[in-house]
């Protein structure tokens, strides 16, 4: 009689061996023969999900968890299926609806609680993400994940992957949202305002900082002979390339957008709102443009000192903050006017468009 540990392995079995030694792409290829063949069952498509995210195909991956799900629509163990594939090809809001389903389906599974505290953290948001963890007790990397978590809503900043969360999602009808609803005028102000400090300036080299779908890059087009423009948002910038005024297009955070090159005009619409703190930002600024260049932004004000964050998450500067930042990063102030660069639920929503433009650099006797 064969010893019973020497049973063969079932596919399955190897398959989940496989995921374990780092052979994703061998797994992958073992489960689609044996579903393709009939034989594969719940267990089997979902590890076929995961086997196939950490191969690499991430698509591919949501797509057999989409299957599976639309199978097993009660079963929560597909739902968190789902959710891990999206949250492997970072579509974040729908993984937070699927691992909340999972929650539905199954209100004791600590992995749905566990990934969907993960899913809310890599969108930015560390409130919900800190509901979603203190359910939870004693899951490997869950103290790290709420120490990243407590950090991330200290920080006098957005963070980053909240605004590019914030901004996949509205990116379909960003432009009809903002001109219709909010009546969104900051790239007209700065073009106005452009007027005065730069009358009549044409062949620029121009780089728009959260340039979103490009409404900024329309308004100064003209003035530019070389106009960048840097975005958080991937879904964001496909609009912006769908409009067709930049000479370049880049995903990336505003500050490591700055530096590569330098600039006769940094613009930057409605995008400050996202940092509190704006040290780094002007000392990078500074440096990214040339003599005399000019850095145009609007921000929403504040009254007294320093900066604050509003009830929408939005970041409020002071005149006083401005001024003061402006004046130790070597800019002197070409234009400061209140302005109302957007509404609130059919309230203006009071701000300031700033004009400063970069000192010569004091010359030694």
């Amino acid at each position: 009689m064969e010893p019973f540990d020497s049973v063969p392995e079932t596919p399955l079995e190897t398959a989940l061996r496989l995921l374990d030694e780092g052979d994703a792409a061998k797994a992958a290829a073992l489960l689609e023969n044996l579903i393709g063949e009939g034989h594969g069952g719940l267990l089997a498509r979902l590890t076929l999900a995961r086997a196939l995210t950490a191969a690499g195909e991430p698509e591919k991956a949501v797509a057999v968890a989409r299957e599976t799900a639309s199978l097993h629509p009660d079963i929560a163990e597909a739902a968190l299926g789902l959710g891990a594939a999206l949250l492997g090809a970072e579509q974040l809001p729908t993984a937070i609806a699927e691992f909340q389903r999972a929650l539905r389906l199954d209100p004791e599974n600590g992995e749905a609680r566990y990934l969907l505290g993960c899913a809310w953290l890599e969108a930015g948001e560390p409130e919900p993400a800190l509901a979603a963890f203190e359910a939870l007790d004693g899951l490997p990397g869950l103290a790290e994940r709420i120490a990243e978590a407590e950090a991330m809503k200290a920080r006098p900043r957005s963070d980053a992957g909240y605004v590019r969360h914030l901004f996949d999602q509205f990116s379909a009808d960003y432009d009809s949202r903002m001109l219709g609803q909010l009546s969104y005028q900051a790239p007209v102000i700065l073009r106005e305002l452009a007027a005065l400090v730069l009358p009549g300036e044409t062949g620029l080299t121009v780089l728009d900082l959260g340039c979103g779908t490009g409404l900024s890059g329309a308004a100064f087009r003209d003035r530019a002979a070389r106009l960048v423009g840097v975005d958080l948002s991937p879904a964001m910038i496909a609009k912006a390339r769908e409009r067709g005024v930049y000479d370049e297009l880049n995903v990336a955070d505003i500050e490591a957008g700055l530096g590569i090159e330098t600039y006769d005009l940094v613009v930057a619409a409605d995008t400050l709102v996202y940092l509190g703190d704006l040290d780094s930002t002007f000392a990078k600024v500074a440096t990214a443009l040339k003599s005399d260049g000019t850095f145009l932004f609007t921000v929403e004000s504040k009254d007294g000192d320093g900066f604050e964050l509003g009830p929408k998450r939005r970041w409020r500067h002071s005149e006083a903050y401005l001024r003061a930042q402006a004046a130790a990063h070597g800019f002197a102030v070409a234009g400061l006017m209140a302005c109302v660069p957007r509404q609130e639920a059919h309230v203006a929503v009071n701000g300031y468009a700033v004009a400063l433009t970069k000192s010569a650099p004091l010359q030694r006797s």
